[in-house]
């Protein structure tokens, strides 16, 4: 049994921050299906990497129904709204004006369903001059300012992963789960925008601040951290170690007892991590060396014995072996099995649902929702 057994749920979604959102819904027990066009859902084809089937729609579909419908012609449009018609919750993110010219823009959604909790996803808020802007995930690192503050001093970066779809999904999810809290209360249903600009923005916050209050341009530092110091990594003698240090207590602790130069901690320019972060360079000059002579076992040791936080260097063929890596094990459309990563929360007894073949519920769900 889920939290949200008896849930149902509509997903006319693709890609990756809505089925972020609908699978960490099916995960708590509850119904989703999922709407795809004839061809299947963009995700479906962004590889076969997973024994034939895509990375992406291994990890963000299990769990799900899917229904092949055609909501542009009336037989099925009636289908999709007699789903919302029953539905708890609706999550959208089609193109900016799609839900509108099937006459399911918000207004008509709570005019006609007002049980329903519908969450439109979008690129940027719809009163918002960019509401008609195409948004991918890169893009909207891009617009948010994220790439400027990721990378390295000559080369600006995305974030390696989805993390705009990522994080819109996940802002999603919350909303829902707050908007069945207060229908519980109300029994009204809401209509809900969640925009990744807004989420990305949101990421941002400390370098917006830190810019509208003090002037400052946050930098690109690659692997050290922009306004903490020293978070960094360090090269050792065998390998590399990344050292986090967020108080002047543990600075202290650093210099004294794991590099045995505790004159360093006395000393002015490292007085404060704003002092240290300032004088970066400084402080690399009597740290770098230290670190070099040392191996990595050591660098352990020492840290450790410090009560230094630490981490090493990994790369995704490390991530594949690491001790602190839990999967699931996720059943594909063709009977094979997937090894996803345990979603956040769920303990080593989920048991996730199966990710579903293209339209392998349709005629059940035109069955039951049909209108006459």
């Amino acid at each position: 049994m889920g939290a949200l057994d008896g849930l149902l749920v509509v997903a006319i979604e693709q890609a990756v921050a809505a089925p972020l959102c609908t699978v960490r819904l099916a995960d708590a027990g509850a119904r989703v299906i999922k709407i795809e066009r004839a061809g299947g859902e963009t995700a479906r084809h962004y590889d076969g990497a997973v024994h034939g089937t895509s990375a992406y729609f291994a990890w963000l579909n299990r769990g799900k129904e899917s229904a092949v419908l055609d909501v542009k012609a009336s037989d099925d449009l009636a289908v999709l709204r007699e789903m919302l018609a029953r539905a708890d919750v609706l999550v959208q993110n089609l193109a900016p004006g799609a839900m509108e010219r099937m006459g399911l823009g918000p207004a008509s959604l709570a005019r006609d369903f007002p049980q329903l909790i519908a969450v439109s996803i979008v690129g940027y808020g719809a009163a918002t001059d960019y509401a008609q802007m195409k948004a991918y995930d890169m893009l909207v690192q891009a617009e948010s300012g994220l790439c400027a503050v990721t990378g390295t001093e000559a080369v600006p970066s995305k974030v390696g992963v989805s993390i705009a779809d990522i994080t819109t999904g996940a802002n999603a999810h919350a909303a829902v789960l707050e908007a069945l809290i207060a229908r519980g209360v109300s029994g009204r249903g809401q209509q809900i925008e969640v925009s990744m600009f807004d989420a990305m923005a949101d990421c941002m916050a400390v370098p917006l601040l830190h810019f509208e209050h003090q002037g400052k341009i946050t930098g690109r530092f690659g692997l050290s951290h922009a306004s903490i110091y020293p978070y960094r990594p360090f090269t050792c003698a065998d390998g590399t170690i990344i050292v986090a240090v967020q108080t002047n207590a543990e600075f202290a602790r650093l210099c004294e007892t794991a590099l045995d130069q505790p004159d360093l901690a006395a000393r002015e320019e490292f007085s404060s991590n704003a002092a240290r972060t300032a004088n970066r360079a400084l402080l690399d000059a009597e740290l770098e060396p230290l670190f070099a002579a040392m191996s990595v076992a050591d660098a352990v040791r020492r840290l450790s014995d410090a009560g230094i936080a630490f981490g090493r260097y990994r790369g995704v063929d490390d991530l594949a072996e690491h001790p602190a890596l839990r999967r699931i094990p996720t059943p594909l459309p063709d009977g094979q099995m997937a090894e996803v990563p345990r979603p956040t929360g769920r303990d080593a007894g989920f048991t996730p649902g199966a990710v579903p073949a293209l339209g392998q519920h349709t005629d059940r769900v035109r069955e039951e929702f049909s209108p006459d």
